[in-house]
């Protein structure tokens, strides 16, 4: 038997203007998700046990109809979560509008390294400031990073400090193609890993599950072997309601295939592998670290 579901990760637009050069998601295209077929999807999912879902992108703040996406799974019975990078007026004003309605707001930013890496600007500091303008009971800063040394632990450290504001970590995975094009070795970007997850343990209390995480990373990475099969209890829906277990997964249901179809996909076991890129989104949901 496949691992029960109560969670989805829900795609609301195929397309996503920060375009990280590091960025892991699975899917690239344009539009965004439509109102019928998320609410197919919500019918859908609810039948199978889902409880509840997470907004993700692209960007959702960017969605026409974000309010509505929310109202939706509210009404379903659902409670709702957030991944965002909003940072611009309008974005951070679109979130603060939903704040009070989700359960959990994640909001993405990158190291010092990771933004130059990325050409991107999610600074930690906006970061928070993004976050403080949000009435949500949890809040979570994911930074994923890159040459991070002692003092930006440091000042990372103090921009958390009392707020209340939980920190997920998650170090750049650096594809075949980047490695080659950058001219580092494999082993270059996990001995730079060790180096980044030295200087933030300076200053934060890495939890032993986020340690484990780093191992299997690790593994993934350097082995040749098939790794072990997925058992996700979080389902993930593209932007065009295509259902996987995994982003990276090359079986899929549509939300418009009938109650059938959709139940005898989710009820087989999952066939998908886990990879680096899929563990890297999918993760246990406990804290990575607490101020030290």
């Amino acid at each position: 038997m496949s691992t029960p579901v109560r969670t989805a990760l829900i795609s609301t637009a195929g397309h996503c203007e920060v375009a990280c050069s590091f960025c892991f998601r699975a899917d690239r295209a344009r539009g965004f998700l439509t109102t019928a077929t998320y609410t197919r999807a919500l019918s859908r999912l609810k039948e199978t046990g889902v409880e509840s879902v997470c907004l993700t992108g692209g960007e959702p703040t960017h969605h026409p109809d974000l309010r509505q996406l929310v109202r939706l799974a509210l009404q379903f019975g659902m409670t709702v979560s957030m991944v965002t990078s909003a940072r611009s007026e309008a974005e951070v004003t679109a979130l603060a509008e939903v704040g009070h309605l989700l359960t959990n707001v994640t909001v993405s930013a990158d190291s010092q390294g990771a933004m130059t890496l990325g050409r991107t600007t999610r600074s930690a500091a906006s970061a928070v400031a993004t976050l403080d303008a949000v009435d949500t009971p949890s809040k979570v800063l994911h930074l994923t990073y890159w040459y991070v040394d002692d003092d930006e632990a440091a000042q990372l450290a103090d921009l958390v400090a009392g707020t209340g504001i939980d920190i997920q970590l998650s170090p750049v995975l650096l594809s075949e193609a980047a490695l080659r094009r950058d001219n580092r070795s494999l082993q270059d970007s996990l001995v730079q890993r060790a180096r980044d997850t030295a200087a933030l343990d300076q200053y934060f209390r890495l939890s032993n599950g986020y340690r484990s995480y780093l191992d299997d990373l690790r593994q993934l990475q350097l082995s040749k072997e098939e790794s072990h099969p997925c058992r996700s209890a979080t389902l993930y829906m593209s932007a065009d309601g295509e259902v996987r277990h995994c982003p990276y997964g090359a079986s899929e249901v549509s939300v418009h295939a009938p109650r059938t179809e959709i139940r005898a996909f989710l009820d087989a076991p999952a066939t998908d592998r886990v990879g680096p890129d899929c563990a890297a989104i999918c993760r246990p949901a406990s804290r990575d670290c607490a101020a030290a």
